[in-house]
């Protein structure tokens, strides 16, 4: 028999989740092991118990299915993501593993494991092996339910530096053809610089028209005395025009709400033309609000240029300058 203090490393370092052989390893019999589960512990998975009968935490299930996976295992996809940072992710109550060739893929009660021959360098979350980000992105958005969702998460894992569009590239290329079709456009949206969908749906809007120039999006602007203005959601750089995309969801709640809307008037007294937007009307009335966007535009044409200085934010040698 293993000392008593192995058993009560065990019990620290996993939070009280133990298998079946570790438990046996540290001399805990067959019978005591038969006695207990279901009784003084939960049975988490197959052979993986929870001495406890207290419900168990996110980090509780999540060591469980990486146990339960076996050597090698790693959590990935939406499960993955989520403990990345990437809340759009939604991960829910399944919790996704990748295993190493030859294991088989399989699945357990809340837990699912996929074989994979394709190596990724994986870290750590609190304590926890993971798949890297670009991977978990990709994976998650391969399995999120429907465009929309797919590109939420990719457009976040960028926006939030995360990872970057060429790391989410390859893995998207990594794929199978029909799962990478499925993601190919949340991965264009993604690379757009669109800070988050609804930001991509108004680009995506503005590439229709015969009469704006191209679009930047999320670009940095100063004034001539180097004052930072209030970065805005698109800019028509030709005469300083700006969009706002106003969301409560995807910008701020309560009183960051009215300081986002509230941002727009430094642009203003800067002289630069502000049209703001809803993710709503963008959805339900595109062409009403590209048409008013024209207007804008060619409103603001008729005015001088705003003494602005507005660079691409993955270039700040992209710029245009006032004279």
């Amino acid at each position: 028999m293993l000392p008593t203090t192995t058993l009560d490393d065990l019990l620290r370092h996993q939070d009280r989740v133990l298998t079946r052989s570790q438990l046996t390893a540290c001399g805990v019999s067959a019978a005591a092991i038969r006695w207990n589960a279901g009784r003084n512990w939960r049975v988490l998975l197959p052979r993986v118990y929870l001495l406890s009968r207290e419900s168990p935490t996110e980090w509780q299930r999540h060591r469980a299915a990486l146990l339960w996976a076996g050597p090698g295992a790693v959590l990935s996809g939406p499960t993955a993501a989520a403990l990345h940072g990437i809340r759009s992710a939604g991960p829910g109550p399944q919790v996704r593993l990748l295993v190493p060739a030859p294991k088989r893929s399989r699945q357990a009660g809340y837990a699912t494991a996929r074989r994979t021959c394709l190596e990724d360098r994986t870290t750590r979350r609190d304590g926890l092996q993971v798949s890297s980000v670009a991977r978990s992105a990709v994976d998650a958005a391969v399995l999120a339910r429907g465009p929309r969702a797919r590109e939420a998460i990719l457009v976040e894992a960028v926006q939030r530096r995360l990872t970057t569009v060429d790391d989410l590239a390859e893995w998207v290329y990594r794929l199978r053809v029909r799962d990478a079709a499925s993601v190919l456009l949340a991965l264009e949206a993604a690379a757009s610089g669109a800070w988050s969908v609804p930001e991509h749906d108004l680009l995506a809007l503005l590439a229709r028209s015969s009469t704006l120039p191209e679009p930047w999006a999320n670009p940095r602007l100063r004034t001539r005395g180097g004052l930072r203005l209030t970065t805005p959601d698109v800019w028509l750089d030709d005469v300083g025009l700006a969009v706002m995309v106003h969301s409560h969801r995807h910008h701020s709640q309560g009183d960051e709400w009215d300081d986002t809307v509230a941002a727009d008037s430094d642009l203003v007294a800067a002289g630069v033309v502000v049209v703001g937007v809803t993710p709503r009307q963008v959805r339900r009335s595109p062409d009403a609000v590209l048409r008013r966007i024209e207007r804008a535009h060619a409103v603001a044409a008729d005015r001088p240029h705003p003494a602005v200085v507005a660079s691409h934010p993955e270039s700040p040698l992209r710029s245009h300058h006032v004279s």
